[in-house]
Formats: C-alpha cells, structure tokens, sequence
C-alpha cells in the first residue's frame, strides 16, 4: 500500500533561515510555494485548526522532500527555552545520507551549523547529530557498506 515516504513537514516561526539552511547548506531546492488566509475550509479540516493563515514551501532535493510551514494564525505558543530532547515523544529527527560524513561535517561547521559532536564511528555507519536553526535535530549519516546496513545508493 505504502510506496515512500513523500516529505517530512517542519512548522517554523520563520520560513528564511531555514529555507537558507536546507537549500544553501544541503542543497535542496525548493520546488513549491504556497499561502493562504483564513476560510480556507479544506485545509483546516485536514490540519484540525481554525482560520488558519500560513506560507508553505515545499524543498526537494532527489527523491526526499521537506515542506517547511510558517504560520500566520493561530498563534504560535513561544517556543520553550533550549532545545528539545531527542527522547522527547513526537519525530526525534531527520536523516541525510551522505557519502562523505566528515566533508559535510565540517562544510556545516564552517557554516556555523550546531553539532553534538563530530562524526562517530558505529562500525557499519558514521554518523552526528546536528540542529537547523530551529533546533530540530538531523543527523548526518554515511552508510560503509557493511554488514547490517545496506550500501548508500550513487
């Protein structure tokens, strides 16, 4: 029944930075913009809100797709201080194959892109955690080919 995975959604209080940190930082490209205003019925029975207003872009780069949401109403309720746990309930994080973890580590780091730390090598993936500006947490992975993990695709 299910073929893929589309897209992950982000809501962000600001469409730029994260725009500029996905598309400048791991090349995706956006593909799609969108924005309505309140009365938009269809949309706020499929989102279960109320006179929502909001700026949708939609990124791709390859098969994978982020859609990157900023909301005009409702009010958004402040963001909690620091950032959020990765073993907080809800989706921990995102993850992008990449055939040179270190390369695209530092790139990121250079950027000034927050990391937990460098590259960790688990035997059959190297592999970090890092926050967008955001705070939500992607990970950077390179698959070795390994037993136990399937080869990353060319």
């Amino acid at each position: 029944m299910i073929r893929a995975i589309h897209h992950v959604a982000i809501s962000t209080p600001d469409l730029r930075p994260m725009c500029d940190f996905y598309c400048g930082l791991l090349g995706f490209e956006e593909i799609s913009r969108t924005a309505w205003q309140p009365g938009e019925a269809k949309i706020d029975r499929v989102m279960a809100l109320t006179a929502t207003a909001a700026t949708a872009v939609m990124l791709q780069r390859g098969p994978t797709c982020i859609e990157l949401f900023q909301f005009a109403f409702p009010a958004q309720a402040p963001k909690g201080g620091g950032d959020r746990p990765v073993n907080r309930y809800g989706i921990t994080h995102l993850c992008f194959d990449v055939a040179d973890v270190d390369a695209a580590y530092q790139r990121m780091v250079d950027a000034g892109v927050r990391f937990h730390c460098p590259p960790q090598d688990f035997g059959s993936v190297r592999a970090t955690y890092g926050r967008d500006p955001d705070g939500n947490v992607f990970e950077l992975q390179e698959l070795t080919g390994q037993p136990g993990f399937a080869a990353s695709p060319q």
